[in-house]
């Protein structure tokens, strides 16, 4: 399974992106995930008309993902315009179809709830764009506990058993959804 990882901070050591890497470590047998990297990817504006290079990759990247996993940092109660932006070029594809029917786990480290906010104002975007993400089991991180090092990366085991159960969870749930 070809499962695809999009986190919403672009800073190196983000600790949403450190639980991307520790999603990626620990991919279930039989699945590859990759990150994406949305550090070129401008701002979604219907008067570009020709993709950019760093766009054309991430649809790419979308359409062969069979299934999804989003590092979801929360930025004022909501999600973040990165991960944002690269939903709005994706749906803009016609007929929405890199996104629709995708299995998702959303996972993120914030502040004192996690980023519970975010992730629940995520749901409701993935309503709309018809992705399917996966009700539990949900990871929840506090950023801000020596759960992560220096570096953003989790060090955390509880939390890495906790993103191991989500991504099979999302294997089978991906699975299910393809019947």
């Amino acid at each position: 399974m070809n499962i695809l990882a999009i986190g919403g901070s672009l800073r190196k050591k983000s600790t949403n992106m450190g639980l991307l890497r520790c999603a990626q470590a620990h991919a279930p047998a039989g699945s590859t995930i990759t990150i994406a990297d949305l550090s070129a990817v401008p701002f979604y504006n219907a008067d570009i008309t020709e993709k950019p290079e760093a766009v054309k990759q991430l649809l790419q990247q979308i359409e062969a993902a069979d299934a999804l996993v989003f590092g979801c940092p929360e930025y004022n109660y909501s999600i973040a315009p990165a991960l944002k932006n690269a939903l709005d070029w994706a749906s803009r594809e016609p007929d929405n179809k890199l996104l629709t029917g995708k299995a998702v786990a959303i996972m993120g480290a914030g502040g004192g709830m996690g980023t519970s906010r975010a992730q629940y104002h995520l749901r409701q975007v993935c309503v709309y764009l018809n992705l399917h993400p996966l009700n539990r089991p949900e990871v929840f991180a506090n950023a801000f506990t020596n759960s992560f090092d220096a570096d953003g990366n989790l060090v955390d085991e509880k939390i890495q058993g906790n993103i191991e159960s989500q991504l099979a969870a999302l294997v089978d749930w991906a699975n299910q959804l393809k019947k």
